[in-house]
């Protein structure tokens, strides 16, 4: 039996989520969690941790998580926060919002664009200061 501390700690943190095989939802899915999806959904899916699409699932969804692994078929747009893994049985027909890392396994497909931006800190760092004096001299 579980004591009393011990159960109300597990009552709070977050649990897993999925949506097995042979399973189609339709609607909106926001949750903390990671979710795996197996089966088949569509709509919007957010998440404040990862989201994979399983290998013989589908997804015509826009997806918006931390991180983000496609191993089955995406049909949307997708933004992470972190980073983005389409593995070599993963398709995706859509667009890479944003991410700030992109792997793309040997096999895998991305059909659309995508746009990677250093986070705003690391552009700071990344940009040499610029003495705006000089230029105006150097103009004439």
């Amino acid at each position: 039996m579980l004591s009393r501390s011990k159960a109300s700690k597990n009552a709070f943190m977050p649990t897993d989520s999925l949506i097995g095989k042979g399973t189609e939802v339709e609607g909106a899915l926001a949750c903390e969690a990671n979710v795996r999806i197996e089966g088949k959904f569509n709509g919007v899916i957010e998440s404040r941790a990862c989201v994979t699409i399983g290998e013989h699932a589908v997804a015509r969804s826009d997806i918006s998580a931390r991180e983000v692994v496609i191993a089955g078929k995406v049909y949307g747009d997708v933004q992470a926060e972190g980073k983005l893994t389409i593995t070599p049985t993963g398709q995706m027909f859509g667009d890479v919002l944003a991410a700030s890392s992109l792997v793309i396994a040997e096999g895998g497909i991305l059909n659309g664009s995508s746009k990677m931006e250093p986070k705003k800190d690391e552009q700071a760092e990344a940009l040499p200061a610029v003495d705006m004096h000089l230029l105006e001299t150097e103009a004439g």
